[in-house]
This record gives structure tokens, sequence and C-alpha cells, in this order.
């Protein structure tokens, strides 16, 4: 399978992420993750002889996998939420822009800048065309700008360190659910989960936050992250497609431009060479 095949499927995982977060709005975000992280480890438990990294890596995906997520939870509570969230998809624009810096075979060329500041305007289109932005200024934007620059550097130092195998993203993702279930515990109220909270939280587990890091991780070991830095801005377009079907809304002109914003930046960057 290709990468860019595995890039497309981690982004459909992705995509129905925040249909599962808006059915799930009343569960604590840190119990969430860390119930959905822990469960998105266990395909990966019958090789658990494959998860033994030197501790350089197991910090890494930590850093990718728990940072990254408490980082974004802190902006979303203390920021506007739509606005938060577009600073938050600065991270494919930043994997084409920091290939070359943190990637040393890497060599950034002008069509990559565009096709990423295309797709960036795409991703910024789809999302403010829902409507609910304040405009204004909130401290929460820091800490999603900070995100960004996590999964965005964690993605290519994965490139970086001794090849690990996929399935220590397992083991991953099962220390970083684990510590979000302790900030949880720390910092969030109990909650009472009911039958149908579980199975959702199963299926966001299994999928976006289980299957799709370990097909984000083939991608990038296999692919070019400049091309996979564009494709990853069909997450947003997806997502909020996803969202318009979910919550029963028509499609506005808006989703239309950020299609072809997405696309014609996908295309325009997978084929520079």
């Amino acid at each position: 399978m290709s990468p860019q095949l595995y890039a497309l499927g981690a982004i459909a995982l992705w995509a129905s992420l925040a249909a599962l977060g808006v059915t799930l709005r009343h569960v604590p975000p840190f119990l969430l993750t860390g119930l959905a992280l822990v469960i998105g480890s266990v395909p990966a438990w019958p090789l658990v002889r494959q998860w033994r990294v030197p501790p350089r890596t197991l910090a890494l995906g930590i850093y990718g996998l728990f940072a990254y997520h408490f980082l974004l939870f802190i902006a979303l509570r203390i920021a506007p939420p739509v606005e938060a969230n577009l600073v938050n998809y600065l991270w494919p624009l930043l994997i084409v822009l920091l290939a070359p810096v943190l990637l040393r075979e890497v060599r950034l060329k002008l069509a990559h800048v565009l096709a990423g500041l295309a797709g960036f305007a795409g991703a910024a289109v789809a999302i403010l065309g829902g409507g609910g932005t304040s405009g204004a200024w909130s401290w929460g934007y820091l800490p999603a700008l900070g995100a960004a620059f996590i999964w965005s550097s964690y993605s290519l130092w994965t490139r970086r360190v001794d090849t690990f195998p996929t399935a220590a993203v397992g083991l991953f993702g099962l220390v970083s659910g684990l510590l979000s279930l302790a900030c949880h515990a720390l910092l969030e109220p109990p909650a009472q989960l009911s039958t149908r909270d579980l199975a959702l939280i199963a299926v966001m587990g299994l999928g976006p936050l289980g299957a799709a890091f370990f097909l984000w991780d083939k991608a990038l070991k296999t692919g070019d992250a400049r091309h996979i830095g564009i494709l990853s801005y069909l997450t947003p377009l997806a997502s909020t497609t996803l969202l318009v079907l979910v919550t029963g809304r028509s499609f506005s002109p808006s989703i239309v431009a950020a299609a072809a914003l997405i696309i014609g930046a996908a295309v325009l960057g997978t084929r520079a060479r």
C-alpha cells in the first residue's frame, strides 16, 4: 500500500473525531481521551514484544500523543473553540515548512510553500465558514499553537529517531492514555458513563485515537513528509463535511470553496518533487 493511502486512511478516521466529540461533549475531555487512547492501544497488545523501544523514542511518543492533546484541550477550554481549532490546524502547514529544518534529506520548493498556504486557506474557509467566531484575542491561542507545533514536530521527528516497529505506537497510546486518566483524576470531576457512551468511546479509540495513529506512522515512515502534510488538509474539510451531514445542515458555499482550495493544494503539492 502506498504512503498516500496510509495517510488518507488516517485522515478518514480523524474526520470522524469532531462528530464523535460533539456526541460525547458531556464526557470530561481528559477522561474521554484517556479511555480512547487506552482502547486504541489494545490491537497492538499481542505485539507487546515489539514495544521495546529506547527511552528517547518512548518520550517522543508521549510528547506526540499526550502533550498534543493536553495543550489542545487547554486551548479549547479557554479560547473560542472555532478559532482555537483553526490555529491547531496550522500543523499540516508546519509539517511542510519544518520538513527541511528537521529532516536533512528534504528540500522545500516554492510549490510546496504555495500548496501549504492554499491548504491552510482552505482549512480556514471550512472552519470559519461555520460561523460562531468571536474575532477576539485569547491566551488560549498560544497552547493551540503549541499543540500544532508538537504534532508537526512529532510527525517529523519519528524519522529522526532509531527505526521502531509501528506496533510500538500502541505503547505510546497506552502510556499517554494513562497520563490522560491521571489528569482526569486530578483536574476533572468524576463522571458517570452510559453503555452508549462506552460504545462510542470504543469506536473513537479503535478509530481516530487508535488505528489512525498506526496508519499515520506507516505513512510517515515510507512517504514524503511534504506531500503528507499537504494531504492532511483534507482532515478539516472531511471533518466539517461529516459534521454537516450528521447535524442535517445544508452545504454552504464556504464548504465548496474550501474543497476547491484543499484539493487544488493537494494536487499541486503532491506533484512537486
